[in-house]
């Protein structure tokens, strides 16, 4: 945005500070009329014919649009990936206290990276940790979704869950 003296076209249509027309003038006149509200003289479309100059307290408008930034990023919330990591031999009772941090965090709105990791000789038996795999995603079926299905990467099969909208 330009302000007061970087304004680089003759004539400029502009507009009161209260939101009246004035109307098209010379660049000169204009600043005259902003000088006398105290004010600047603000070109907030340059690239009409003739260019749009508003009257305005700069430096007010400068700190109303950082709020309104941070405003806008207050109302985004940040979204956290969480890791739960499995083994196929993961026992009963581990099974379901792992489960409930992820229902948890699934009601926190948080993504979830459920990985199984295999050691050794475990890696033959994919078929496990794809059944494991499959009774996470119908255990949490009510409050999440798999943004992305289990895939096996090396010694690891992993899975995105995210929270329903």
């Amino acid at each position: 945005m330009n302000v007061n003296e970087h304004i680089r076209a003759p004539r400029v249509r502009v507009i009161a500070d209260n939101g009246d027309q004035l109307g098209i003038m010379t660049v000169h006149a204009a600043l005259t009329a902003a000088n006398e509200a105290a004010l600047d003289l603000v070109e907030v479309a340059p690239e009409a014919d003739p260019p749009v100059c508003r009257i305005m307290d700069f430096g007010r408008y400068k700190y109303q649009q950082s709020k309104k930034v941070s405003e806008s990023r207050k109302k985004a919330g940040t979204i956290e990936v969480k890791e739960v990591k499995f083994r196929p031999k993961t026992g009963e009772h581990d099974y379901q206290f792992k489960l409930k941090n992820i229902l948890k965090f699934l009601g926190e709105k948080n993504k979830i990276k459920v990985t199984l990791t295999f050691k050794g000789r475990e890696l033959n038996y994919t078929k496990i940790g794809s059944d494991l795999m499959k009774r996470l995603i119908a255990d949490t079926s009510e409050l999440g979704q798999p943004e992305q299905e289990p895939k096996l990467e090396h010694r690891s099969l992993t899975m995105i869950l995210t929270p329903k909208a």
